[in-house]
């Protein structure tokens, strides 16, 4: 069993010289009205150009190189921290305290991870880790996921710090690592377990939402993530005696499981709407065509599966996804022969579950859908934590209105539901609120995350930065 003791770094004053001279040189900005949007590049290229996947990189040296950049702001060494495991070197987090004043105020968790999916150089048009500014598009490798977030928010600190801004609540920054490789290692996770005060706030902002550019290239949705569908794969299995090929018998294994997978197939879950998703479906009926604007409003006022639903679903197989949990299998294995009965058939069912139900409440769904009591079905890993959707009070939504209204006048706010999986999971069910919030805009081709060719448009990331650092700065003075 390897060691999971923890590893804790305060950092040094001498230590700043040496990373900003380790960065390296950065490439000019382009001419902006914002004084600070050259240093903002800068930091953004440092950390971009930062390998830190799984295979090659080192999510700890992306922490030192922030680190030292809140440094030289001015931020106390005593108030960073790295963090990690000591058998995971290359995955330490950052955490950054900038004080509030008052005590006894809550604080806000600023989260973001900075590991990435694996990128390969041959498979890609341009160097993967090296920032490339291309017809008003970035390109690289967590350009968008989530480097962008990480690169905006320690901005804001910084900026925050040059300014002498004093908020009255304290603002937390995590920079973390594993967020892309949760069945490795997941720093939230281990942070919540062994250093529970790392990440202790009132609320968290995090990934998790955008925003949606319009045909045209108009900003017109901005989203507002609360909640999110938990992952959970279950295994089933079946064995039996097998025997020679040339005398099958009825009970056949592989026939067996692909009849119980067949019925899972057509099993449906219940529609269940929550807080959250009710008011984005009566937000998207104002949005969408006539078509799904009407299927829409069926749903909402009659939650049951009908020709509504249906069409939802022929429409958009993420509208369906966020009215009920569901499962899908994704992997099946059976048979040790080509020339022998199989002995034993598996495969893998992958269940994104609604926030608040039990994962035990799906396994016996699943159960009964299978009808066939002689294939097991066990939890794969540890059984998810589920929690509760967060509330979207007005102490939430209204910074986030105010700020929106002089950056993107026309765009509407839209509350949503994740049924992806970002590490809001593991905070939520520690009775963290974290709610997914970026005014990072995309069109509908999308950032191309864990894909070939990731990028973000630089407006967009411009404007998200101008957007969170104000609003993070009105969340900083409210009274709890």
């Amino acid at each position: 069993m390897k060691s999971t003791a923890p590893c804790r770094l305060r950092l040094a004053a001498p230590f700043v010289a040496l990373m900003l001279f380790a960065s390296g040189p950065v490439q000019a900005a382009t001419h902006s009205a914002d004084p600070g949007e050259a240093a903002f590049r800068a930091l953004y290229k440092e950390l971009v150009e930062t390998n830190t996947t799984l295979s090659a990189g080192s999510c700890t040296l992306a922490s030192e190189r922030m680190a030292a950049r809140l440094l030289a702001a001015g931020l106390p060494a005593a108030d960073i921290e790295l963090l990690g495991p000591a058998d995971r070197p290359k995955e330490k987090s950052l955490t950054a305290t900038l004080r509030g004043r008052d005590p006894k105020a809550a604080t806000i968790l600023l989260l973001a991870h900075v590991d990435v999916v694996e990128a390969r150089r041959e498979d890609w048009q341009r160097d993967p880790f090296t920032l490339v500014e291309e017809n008003g598009f970035f390109y690289a490798r967590g350009v968008s996921d989530d480097k962008a977030m990480a690169a905006v928010l320690t901005d804001s600190l910084i900026r925050y710090l040059q300014t002498g801004f004093k908020p009255r609540r304290t603002l937390k920054l995590a920079l973390t690592c594993g967020e892309e490789t949760a069945d490795s290692f997941n720093s939230v996770a281990w942070l919540l377990k062994h250093h529970p005060d790392a990440l202790k706030a009132a609320f968290a902002l995090n990934e998790g939402a955008g925003g949606e550019l319009d045909a045209d290239g108009r900003p017109s949705v901005l989203q507002i993530q609360a909640g999110e569908k938990v992952y959970q794969d279950f295994a089933l299995e079946i064995s039996n005696g097998g025997g020679h090929s040339s005398r099958p018998v009825p009970d056949n294994a592989i026939y067996r499981l692909s009849a119980a997978l067949g019925r899972i197939g057509v099993y449906q879950f219940p529609l269940a709407l929550n807080p959250v998703t009710t008011a984005y479906f009566q937000a998207q009926s104002n949005l969408v065509p006539k078509d799904a604007a009407d299927a829409m409003k069926t749903v909402l006022a009659q939650p049951v599966d009908g020709p509504a639903t249906a069409a939802l679903w022929a429409l958009n197989p993420g509208w369906n996804s966020m009215l009920r949990t569901t499962c899908v299998a994704t992997q099946v294995s059976a048979g040790h022969a080509p020339n022998a009965l199989p002995q034993r058939a598996r495969a893998n069912v992958n269940c994104r579950i609604l926030p608040g139900v039990a994962i035990a409440e799906v396994q016996a769904t699943l159960k009964r859908a299978m009808a066939d009591d002689g294939i097991g079905i066990s939890t794969v890993g540890e059984p998810a934590v589920t929690a509760p959707v967060p509330p979207l009070t007005a102490a939430m939504l209204d910074p986030v209105k105010k700020i929106a209204k002089t950056i993107w006048p026309a765009a509407t706010l839209v509350p949503t539901m994740a049924t992806g999986a970002t590490d809001g999971r593991f905070l939520n069910a520690a009775g963290i609120p974290t709610y997914g919030l970026t005014g990072l805009f995309h069109d509908a081709e999308g950032s191309h995350a864990h894909g070939l060719d990731e990028r973000i448009r630089v407006q967009s990331l411009m404007d998200g930065r101008r957007f969170l650092h104000e609003v993070i700065r009105i969340y900083a003075m409210q009274r709890d």
